[in-house]
């Protein structure tokens, strides 16, 4: 069956055509044969043309015979170059500007022989020494003929498209004529569905330019004028991490005709393995409009690259993305412990898949467990340990505070003991904000945690560093798929408290944070991660209801049901009069916090002791003690919806 240029490859998706364009070339079939036999006829006329050019038309006849007999060697190293080069393995109805180098490579190759054989030939072969201006004009004419005709062939495939297209495409508009929008429009030309009508920037350089032949129709602002004036269907963001205030009007724009919205895959999604050119809908993570996170790759390959790294609560939402996150600097082991068997299942099948290269083991532990975390440590000898196991839903620990002490506090101390007698390097400690000035047990057990790992600083010569920061996006238990799993169930969405706000950073940007902040920090030292702006969590129950096509309070309520026991109507990064001193990295700074007490010791090993007998009440009264407030009330004693006296930190006694 014979198969046209076009159609070799079609089952490959074309942003993958590139990776195949240096393989050898297919059998040669009928049609193979036209357009080798078309190639070699544009290389003969090129080479014609040449020494026409050269003699201004008028070729001296002593030169007609040896030009006779130059043209098959000339044409035999063309055709072998264009081979070698990849010309023949790419479609033509996809070209463009990256195929380009082929051609360039393919001249360059024929040349070089060409010359060699002109100037070391001796004369009684002069009929074989192509003269120099012939073997550069030649390839000129040749190779640039055949790269002209497989553009025009491309010109003709899409003008037919688009007559094929009619009336049933959509026209689409692309927001940002930089890279990404170049690129998403080089694929979406192709596609019988889509009519590109122009891209909007607010570079005025680009204004009246044409990217792939499509033109820069005007800023931003012009959106809503450009959607009526061409029946604008759909709308493709191509600006990574676009700004909060550009993507609210964009989408406010869109709504308000009707129109669709899709947008380009992050730098994170990227890395991810996910496509360019597979566009997705607008997520509420790209109305927080946070900009990228810049890391001091050279900190991290110095931390990370080559050593053997532990993560703790490997299959959480944090830990798994840590995991991700090391996993991309090559280290020379890295170590998943985990406690959930089949979360630690799926991080491990998923980086054993990404990362073929990169060592990994899967280990199911308890860091409770101090026998079990002893030969762990001292089989695998990690150089780097990331701690993020933890318990942290503020409701559930109020109602299970003797597992928060166990998890927490009792279970940060035994691991951090085991790994300053195995001599780990080391210890990064995954924190909340919730530590500071808590009014809940997970905060009160985290902010003891912290104390912990300070005290283990002071003690052992490995570098402990604890990591804070606020809500992560998307996390496990977190409010986003809350409120996603309640539009979907067509409401109500349940917001605690109208005024009720919160920090918020997506979970890759708090992973490469927190390594960033354990490269960067010193023992005993609280690393505190640049939160942005805190969001009201009603606004984002209401944008959530509105991307997902409803609104608020009319297709899908929202309802206001107090807070919990625990909860705070805001969040703080640092304590009453702690000074923060700058790092080099801007979205980390270092909490400057009092020093952990002498006797901590003693007030931990009181608290396991409680926690093994069961007694909440007890562990309560004495979390209260410890942090310097009366007594907070049980959950089972509470009543109402009174405000809950806040736990202040420590004095050094």
């Amino acid at each position: 069956m014979s198969h046209s240029p076009e159609d070799q490859g079609r089952a490959a998706p074309p942003v993958m055509e590139a990776v195949g364009r240096h393989s050898p070339p297919i059998t040669p079939s009928r049609d193979r044969q036209i357009q080798f036999a078309l190639d070699a006829a544009i290389l003969l006329g090129g080479f014609a043309l040449s020494y026409l050019l050269r003699f201004d038309f008028a070729v001296p006849e002593f030169l007609w015979l040896p030009a006779l007999q130059q043209a098959p060697l000339v044409l035999l190293f063309q055709l072998a170059a264009a081979a070698r080069s990849g010309i023949y393995s790419f479609l033509w109805r996809y070209i463009g500007i990256s195929e380009i180098r082929p051609f360039l490579q393919a001249a360059l190759l024929v040349m070089v022989p060409l010359v060699a054989l002109r100037l070391a030939l001796p004369e009684a072969l002069q009929v074989w020494r192509v003269p120099l201006s012939i073997i550069f004009l030649s390839q000129v004419f040749g190779f640039g003929g055949m790269l002209a005709v497989r553009v025009l062939r491309r010109l003709v495939w899409e003008k037919n498209l688009t007559a094929r297209r009619g009336g049933r495409s959509q026209a689409t508009v692309i927001v940002g004529a930089g890279r990404a929008g170049a690129a998403v429009a080089r694929e979406l030309r192709g596609n019988e569905d889509t009519r590109l009508v122009g891209f909007l920037d607010d570079d005025a350089d680009k204004l009246s330019l044409a990217i792939h032949g499509v033109k820069v129709l005007g800023p931003v602002d012009d959106l809503p004028a450009v959607i009526e004036q061409y029946g604008i269907g759909l709308v493709v963001v191509a600006i990574r991490q676009a700004p909060r205030r550009l993507m609210r009007s964009l989408i406010e724009a869109c709504k308000a005709h009707g129109v669709a919205v899709k947008v380009v895959p992050s730098l994170d999604e990227l890395l991810s393995g996910r496509s360019l050119q597979k566009l997705r809908s607008v997520e509420i993570e790209d109305l927080l409009g946070r900009e990228p996170v810049e890391l001091d790759r050279m900190a991290m390959r110095s931390l990370l690259t080559d050593r053997t790294v532990l993560v703790s609560g490997a299959g959480g939402s944090i830990g798994s993305e840590i995991c991700r996150q090391v996993a991309t600097f090559s280290p020379a082991c890295l170590i998943l412990v985990e406690r959930a068997e089949f979360a630690l299942f799926e991080i491990h099948r998923e980086l054993s898949r990404r990362f073929p290269d990169t060592a990994t083991r899967a280990v199911v532990a308890d860091i409770g467990d101090e026998s079990r975390m002893h030969d762990i440590l001292f089989r695998y000898r990690p150089e780097v340990v990331v701690h993020a196991a933890a318990h942290k839903h503020v409701s559930l620990m109020e109602t299970n505070c003797t597992e928060a002490i166990k998890n927490n506090v009792i279970g940060t101390k035994i691991f951090g003991e085991c790994c300053g007698r195995a001599g780990v390097e080391t210890f990064i400690q995954v924190s909340t904000d919730k530590a500071v000035h808590p009014t809940s047990i997970m905060g009160a057990s985290k902010r003891l945690a912290e104390l912990v790992v300070q005290d283990l600083g002071r003690r052992h010569p490995t570098k402990f560093v604890a990591v804070r920061f606020g809500n992560v996006m998307g996390s496990a238990g977190s409010v986003v798929p809350i409120f996603r799993s309640q539009i979907e169930e067509g409401g109500p969405v349940t917001v605690t408290h109208p005024e009720m706000v919160r920090y918020f950073m997506t979970i890759p940007e708090a992973s490469q944070l927190v390594l960033q902040a354990g490269a960067l920090g010193s023992s005993g030292e609280i690393m505190i991660l640049d939160m942005g702006d805190p969001v009201r969590i009603l606004d984002l129950a209401e944008d959530m209801i509105r991307l997902s096509g409803f609104r608020p309070y009319e297709d899908v309520d929202i309802v206001f049901t107090g807070r919990q026991q625990g909860e705070k109507l805001y969040e703080e990064l640092e304590s009453s009069g702690e000074i923060l001193k700058l790092t080099r990295h801007p979205k980390i700074r270092i909490g400057c916090i009092q020093q952990p007490p002498e006797n901590l010791d003693e007030q931990v090993v009181q608290l396991h002791e409680l926690a093994k007998l069961g007694l909440e009440g007890e562990i309560r009264r004495a979390l209260a003690g410890l942090f310097g407030m009366e007594e907070p009330p049980s959950p089972r004693d509470a009543e109402g919806d009174g405000e809950r006296p806040v736990m202040r930190d420590p004095l050094p006694s």
